[in-house]
């Protein structure tokens, strides 16, 4: 393995440094800046058509249809689909955006650890392996549903998390999403063109053994190593106490940080278990927000696999909102977003500067006079029609 002085070494937790300065004595409550506002990027010297359309022939079509989908797919390749009116339902899998936001949170418990953990460099170890976990969430090749413009989603249940997104912006397409638990509180601005937006984050695949490959090092303040941390995004990350040459200590163990939870077998979506818990209602609050994704018409066709439904679904939301739209325009008024607010703040990132919201605090204070109330109504939260334009529906006025 290199020394810890070669660039390529560093990789990934070298450009962690200023981003995890939060955890330097102490775990902080809110991870804002563990993965900031900037980009994330899963550099791929090796990919290219050939991934995505690998993950085309997994299973989700009949053998007939795939050679068809695959050659329109192709089309999208590099495409920057922001800029598409609309897009084929095939190439879409049954999530949102927001939907896609919780996902991140699927290995939260690894926050957990490092609030818990008094050593500063393994509070590092557990929240960068965190870090590194949400890369498995994004090699599905599909794509999630574009939020409709005040779409939210809503999951509670899951670790001790309650979590809220909400779409904040239709051009461009941007949501914002906050997470909290007894030991940390996560908030993130997304924009769909870039996928992703947290702090600049680079994963460059080492060693023989592939793109999934990722080798680094936790620092002291002294740029001295101190973590040798080894692994796979996509199977588990280790770790192992190491010397100034970034060497192994010698008689100490390489030890397992995180890996991987067991996924479904031949799963049409490969989703993991969890990715199907964010689908469920299960995981669905007490009085479920009608502006839930869970409710979109298109995104249940879509997961049972009815497809000629799902486009025609998808087309009647589109239709709506560029007529909600139409609608605001004349009357000029300006959507705002129910739980979170815009700030003044504005990021540069790779891709362009990123407009940030912050979470308000009204969504947990919705949900203390909903879990305090014995008196509302319970409802079959499956019957609930899909209504996102309940905070800019210009036309109930």
């Amino acid at each position: 393995m290199a020394t810890p002085n070669s660039n390529q070494s560093k990789g990934f937790f070298a450009s962690m440094t200023s981003g995890l300065s939060m955890f330097g004595n102490a775990m902080h409550r809110s991870v804002n800046g563990f993965l900031g506002y900037e980009g994330v990027e899963v550099i791929n010297p090796e990919g290219g058509k050939d991934d995505a359309e690998e993950e085309a022939q997994k299973g989700r079509w009949k053998q007939e249809e795939r050679d068809g989908y695959w050659k329109m797919m192709q089309n999208y390749i590099g495409s920057d689909v922001t800029s598409m009116v609309t897009l084929p339902v095939l190439i879409f899998e049954p999530m949102t955006m927001l939907q896609k936001m919780a996902e991140l949170m699927e290995y939260s418990y690894l926050l957990d650890q490092a609030d818990e953990c008094e050593d500063p460099y393994m509070r590092l170890v557990y929240a960068s392996s965190w870090a590194i976990s949400v890369y498995y969430a994004y090699q599905r090749t599909w794509k999630p549903f574009n939020p409709i413009l005040g779409e939210t989603y809503e999951m509670i249940n899951q670790g001790g998390i309650t979590f809220i997104s909400e779409q904040v912006s239709h051009h461009p397409p941007m949501g914002a999403g906050h997470a909290e638990n007894e030991h940390f509180a996560y908030d993130i601005t997304s924009k769909l063109k870039t996928k992703f937006l947290g702090n600049s984050v680079d994963v460059y695949p080492v060693g023989s053994a592939g793109r999934y490959e990722v080798d680094g090092y936790v620092y002291n303040a002294a740029e001295e190593p101190k973590i040798l941390m080894t692994g796979k995004w996509n199977e588990s990350m280790s770790y192992q106490p190491c010397d100034l040459e970034g060497e192994p200590v010698t008689g100490s163990e390489l030890k397992e940080a995180w890996h991987v939870a067991d996924v479904p077998p031949n799963d049409k979506f490969q989703y993991t278990y969890f990715a199907h818990k964010l689908n469920s209602f299960d995981t669905a609050p007490r009085k479920l927000l009608a502006s839930d994704s869970r409710l979109r018409p298109d995104r249940l066709a879509l997961e049972k696999g009815d497809l000629s439904k799902a486009g025609a679904e998808k087309s009647s939301l589109e239709e709506r909102q560029r007529a909600e739209r139409r609608e605001r325009e004349v009357k000029a008024h300006k959507f705002t977003p129910r739980w979170f607010d815009m700030t003044d703040e504005v990021t540069p990132t790779p891709w362009g500067d990123l407009e940030i919201y912050q979470y308000n605090g009204k969504y947990t204070e919705h949900r203390a006079v909903i879990d305090s109330s014995d008196s509302i109504e319970e409802v079959d939260v499956k019957s609930i029609e899909f209504n996102p334009w309940q905070f800019g529906n210009l036309s109930a006025e």
